[in-house]
């Protein structure tokens, strides 16, 4: 298992490394610069950072497991496809800002649309093509849920996809919690005697989430926009799908979880209260109004990600 992990590691890293490095200049020449929200002003000095630059890692992923499966089998067409029309949500919806010059992109309603055509498109081909069964986290055990299927992948879609375009908020954040959650997901589903193109993919976008990360940690060159946390999602939810590991996609993205649960928990609370339970919601911005420097929290965040992660593997080994 180790001779494939490195294989996929180092070469979706050097491609990434590569097409990262390229896009930055590019993406400066087209003006395709962040719009920073004015409410996070520890972000002020960000404006104009170059993003969208989902398009370099998630490009050397795809390129290095095609390459690597000999053009692969169904369900990586799947999971592939899911992941790329999730990064076309996003391109569109970081060309929107760009192009109007705001933070806005598509309304809620557009982007909510887009997300449940992918999601529901995905969750009935789970349902009509046999990957409907589901494994209990910390166990041997596994179960059929047939139909069931389709409103849990829904779910699961739409759910990861938000998780983790709302964890997107610091230099190396999302980059590196996804890093540490594509590979330990590699090793689990390897582990499990799972689908090994899957098990390939996620090695592939773990190590071209590592080159993506020399230009990310704080102070980033290049943000990965909606363009790649989006397609992040979409990739995280599939591979859980097909593998029967959807229960298992709220432990090991804990800090996914922790980012949705902290922005609905301030939303009731503030509805019904008028105050706030965090000083800013996601909870990663509060520990920031407290004083914590973006890379202590992207470790911190990484590290309870890899502690939650391997904490599935207890049954296996």
């Amino acid at each position: 298992m180790i001779k494939p992990i490195l294989l996929c590691l180092f070469s979706s890293f050097a491609l990434s490394l590569a097409l990262c490095a390229a896009e930055i200049p590019l993406l400066k020449k087209l003006g395709a610069g962040q719009n920073i929200l004015c409410y996070v002003k520890e972000h002020k000095t960000k404006g104009g950072t170059p993003t969208m630059g989902g398009l370099g890692f998630i490009s050397a992923a795809c390129v290095s497991v095609l390459l690597l499966c000999g053009g692969g089998g169904r369900s990586l067409h799947v999971a592939l496809a899911v992941g790329l029309a999730y990064l076309a949500v996003g391109f569109l919806d970081d060309m929107l800002k760009k192009r109007r010059k705001d933070n806005l992109g598509l309304r809620a309603y557009q982007k909510i649309f887009f997300q449940l055509a992918v999601a529901a498109i995905a969750s009935l081909f789970c349902c009509f093509n046999g990957f409907t069964r589901l494994r209990l986290p910390y166990t041997l055990l596994s179960f059929e849920i047939g139909y069931w299927t389709l409103p849990l992948g829904i779910f699961v879609f739409l759910a990861t996809v938000n998780s983790v375009n709302l964890t997107d908020g610091l230099d190396g954040l999302a980059g590196s919690v996804s890093a540490v959650f594509f590979l330990l997901t590699g090793v689990l589903i390897a582990l499990q005697g799972g689908d090994g193109e899957l098990f390939l993919l996620c090695c592939c976008l773990a190590g071209a989430l590592g080159a993506y990360l020399v230009f990310n940690t704080n102070r980033a060159s290049v943000f990965m926009g909606d363009t790649g946390s989006l397609s992040l999602g979409g990739f995280a939810a599939a591979v859980a799908m097909l593998s029967g590991n959807a229960l298992c996609l709220p432990v090991s993205g804990v800090m996914f979880v922790a980012s949705s649960i902290s922005v609905i928990l301030q939303v009731i609370y503030y509805k019904r209260t008028g105050k706030r339970i965090f000083l800013m919601a996601p909870v990663h911005h509060h520990f920031q109004e407290r004083g914590f420097s973006e890379g202590k929290i992207a470790y911190v965040y990484a590290a309870v990600t890899a502690a939650a992660g391997l904490s599935l593997f207890f049954p296996y080994i």
